[in-house]
């Protein structure tokens, strides 16, 4: 009778001034995974968002991508039939990127392309000139070849990229006084929906078409080789925008999947950390008032 007494005095004593109570540090470890739980969900909802629209914006592209091969196919018979002799190792890289991101490694594909081409060095001339289109991979390019770096491109294909798009780089490349005895496009080929992989393609410059043995059987104007050349260069480079188009907007939609599905597998975690903290927090409490009845 005197220990229940005792045991009651000191169950009534008020706590100290500060005290926390027992079950403290489970509510606030509750609340900032209940918090962690309603971020992430609303990035779960975001990331879904934008995987329904990549989606619809896929398939525009890939609509604009099969219409824009064929300039690439003429391109390429044309070059069949012109096969250049003698070209010098300078060659000028043009990167087809883009301003966005959230697209997985879609940009570090080229840059790393780039990077090969430049490792054969028998091949391309070390001081050779790089031209970018895209944010991204000029911000990648510019730390691993910062003295190639010669000019960029922006907010060109932030939608589906266009044939005025391409004859406007193609403009400003001929007209930037760089010197090049070939061009070479490195852009990112689309394989199928879930996969794509970096391409480099040639483009010979006027002079190269006015030497191959192709154009030299007939008399032609100095103005036809220039115009085809210019034409052909612009051709090139539409095509690589499209196909580089459809794959980023392929990549987006397959990274914000996975985006997605991660989210998902986060809040399956966090529900059950937070349930089984739920629990805890009551099962002390049941405890402590059993406890205390007990010692009445």
């Amino acid at each position: 009778m005197l220990a229940r007494r005792t045991l009651g005095r000191i169950a009534s004593q008020p706590k100290a001034l500060g005290a926390a109570p027992t079950n403290a540090r489970n509510m606030a470890t509750l609340r900032e995974i209940e918090l962690r739980l309603k971020s992430v969900r609303n990035i779960e909802k975001i990331t879904k968002s934008m995987k329904m629209i990549a989606s619809t914006k896929m398939n525009k592209a890939q609509r604009a991508m099969q219409a824009g091969k064929e300039y690439g196919l003429a391109n390429s018979e044309l070059f069949q039939h012109a096969p250049a002799e003698d070209a010098g190792k300078r060659t000028l890289f043009v990167v087809v990127s883009s301003d966005k991101g959230l697209c997985g490694g879609i940009h570090s594909s080229v840059t790393k392309a780039t990077r090969r081409a430049f490792a054969e060095k028998d091949k391309v001339d070390e001081d050779s000139p790089v031209m970018v289109i895209g944010d991204k991979s000029k911000a990648q390019l510019s730390r691993l070849l910062p003295r190639n770096l010669v000019m960029s491109f922006n907010q060109i294909g932030r939608d589906i990229p266009t044939f005025a798009d391409a004859a406007g780089v193609a403009d400003l490349i001929l007209t930037s006084g760089v010197t090049y005895d070939k061009i070479a496009i490195v852009y990112n080929k689309f394989v199928s929906a879930i996969s794509y992989e970096s391409a480099i393609v040639e483009v010979e410059s006027e002079a190269l078409l006015k030497e191959s043995p192709g154009f030299k059987a007939y008399e032609m104007e100095d103005d036809v080789t220039r115009d085809l050349s210019e034409f052909s260069l612009a051709n090139a480079i539409y095509a690589a925008l499209v196909e580089a188009h459809a794959c980023e907007q392929s990549a987006r939609r397959n990274a914000m999947d996975n985006a997605s599905k991660n989210a998902g597998d986060m809040i399956n975690r966090l529900t059950l950390q937070y349930n089984r903290g739920r629990q805890a927090a009551i099962t002390n409490e049941l405890v402590d008032i059993i406890t205390g009845a007990s010692a009445l």
